[in-house]
């Protein structure tokens, strides 16, 4: 698991609440999810799509029996997400503990459901005494370590992630005492060592943010492509995805999956979750659904995409609020173990029908860019553009979206313009108005509308690149607007509102 890039729940299909609790009940004491004899399960909807659906799960989590009857019915695989590491497996050298993992995958044979290792090979969660190790004898210390795990879940263990996160955000190698003693070559001689302990199960390297296409998996690409060039024990690559509604979604993923799979390896989405600021709200909630949702249809488009593990299944245990302090509600369930509109959202995309949670409640976000390194000139020149996450066209001619913004001194009159955009500036309309209730950084706002045309799913309006100045051409101070931002490149803004009809469906308002 990585520990870098993460309210108003769903609706419940319009049963009362007091149904909902008493459903809840019965699944506790069934052993299984109320719906279970009435659906499908996730797992079984991506079995019948020659995939598989899986969550991460941990010691912990599992004498909690509501919890265990969700985890061993609804998913067909799951992960450990810390009793097969280094320092809970091999905490003194040469003395192995695998009581915690054999909890797991004891779980796992009583369920019927396969087990994904992690980790054998990784930076982090290693006892001192790797750390202490001249660098001589890492390398034999690192191949005993594998060989003794492996072995010991030969048959438990139906894929490994051998080597975790080798990468760092540049895609350059990351330090460790494995890379200090050995280089990148430590990579090959863990796949190696893994497949001589275990030669049936799959083994994979394993990194967070190389769901789209960039440097960090460029250069995962170019490791594996030299790896199977070299004939080096590889069946796939691990995909993290720990996604956040704040950061864009990696929209290139599908194409990005495709190319590792046309090296002849399968693709793994290993630790999916998708956190937000909290507190959630319906446009939030919203874009968590499409995340969710893409990332599903990424895998199902891609034939050697062989599953999909959320990173645990409910907000009652994710690792987010602990590790991203003020985000959270990053996973399919909320804390009371009932599904949210992302759990709806992946049912559909895998075929399913919602599972009686409700869909997606907007369908429209903002993203936007700065498009001026200067705070304090005489223009302001935001970089929007809308994005369609929902699974119908929208009517553009329906949709208003406002930046907003302080007048700060001199006229009290604007201009604004439209410098380009590929849908045309002629369909763009602008204006400034005067906020009803003037807020902190926001007593005007830039308000965009279209005067027609359709933006189909998945589609974005491309770049629009507005500009805005007061008449006299005296100068603004944006530091403290409410919409503005300082990053150069498009990202999904949550303080840029999109109305649809005049209803809002993104953003926050101030």
């Amino acid at each position: 698991m990585s520990l870098v890039k993460r309210c108003r729940h769903s609706r419940t299909g319009g049963l009362p609440t007091l149904l909902v609790g008493a459903l809840a009940l019965v699944t506790t004491l069934t052993g299984g999810p109320a719906t279970a004899a009435e659906q499908a399960t996730l797992h079984e909807l991506a079995t019948a799509q020659g995939k598989y659906f899986g969550s991460a799960t941990d010691n912990p989590e599992l004498p909690d029996a509501a919890y265990a009857a969700v985890l061993g019915s609804e998913f067909g695989q799951i992960t450990p997400g810390n009793s097969m590491k280094w320092d809970t497996t091999e905490p003194a050298q040469g003395q192995f503990n695998f009581a915690k993992g054999d909890v797991i995958t004891d779980f796992a044979q009583q369920h019927g459901q396969t087990v994904r290792g992690h980790t054998l090979v990784w930076h982090s969660q290693l006892p001192g005494w790797v750390g202490a190790l001249p660098p001589a004898q890492v390398e034999a210390a690192m191949t005993n370590h594998v060989t003794e795990e492996a072995t010991h879940y030969r048959g438990a263990v139906s894929a490994w992630d051998v080597v975790n996160e080798p990468f760092n955000e540049d895609g350059t190698f990351r330090t460790s005492p494995f890379y200090t003693a050995m280089g990148s070559d430590y990579i090959a001689k863990a796949l190696r060592a893994a497949h001589a302990a275990d030669p049936d199960a799959k083994l994979y390297v394993n990194d967070y943010n190389i769901e789209g296409l960039g440097a960090k998996s460029d250069a995962m690409y170019a490791l594996v492509s030299e790896l199977v060039a070299e004939g080096v024990p590889l069946d796939g690559v691990g995909m993290q995805a720990h996604l956040a509604v704040q950061y864009g979604f990696p929209y290139q993923m599908q194409a990005n999956m495709q190319r590792f799979a046309d090296l002849g390896l399968d693709v793994a989405v290993t630790e999916l979750d998708v956190r937000m600021q909290l507190p959630a709200d319906s446009a939030k909630t919203a874009t968590q659904s499409s995340y969710y949702r893409q990332v599903t249809e990424a895998c199902l488009a891609v034939e050697r995409c062989v599953g999909i593990t959320v990173w645990d299944y409910t907000d009652k245990y994710s690792w987010v609020p602990s590790t991203f302090p003020g985000q959270g509600a990053a996973n399919l369930y909320d804390e009371n173990l009932l599904p949210k509109p992302a759990y709806s959202a992946v049912r559909t995309a895998l075929g399913g029908d919602d599972g009686g949670v409700g869909g997606e409640p907007g369908a429209l976000k903002a993203q936007y860019r700065s498009s001026d390194s200067s705070s304090g000139d005489n223009q302001i020149k935001p970089g929007l553009q809308l994005v369609n996450t929902g699974d119908t066209a929208a009517d553009l001619s329906d949709v208003t979206v406002r930046y907003w913004f302080t007048s700060d001194n001199g006229a009290s009159t604007y201009g604004t313009w439209c410098d380009w955009s590929p849908i045309g500036c002629s369909t763009v309309t602008h204006r400034v108005a005067a906020a009803s209730t003037p807020k902190a950084g926001a007593d005007h706002y830039l308000e965009v509308g279209f005067t027609g045309g359709g933006l189909a799913p998945g589609a974005t309006t491309g770049e629009i690149q507005l500009r805005l100045s007061k008449t006299d051409w005296s100068n603004f101070d944006e530091s403290d607007d409410y919409s503005h931002g300082s990053g150069a490149s498009y990202a999904d803004a949550d303080r840029i509102a999109v109305y649809v009809g005049g209803e809002l469906v993104w953003g926050i308002e101030p």
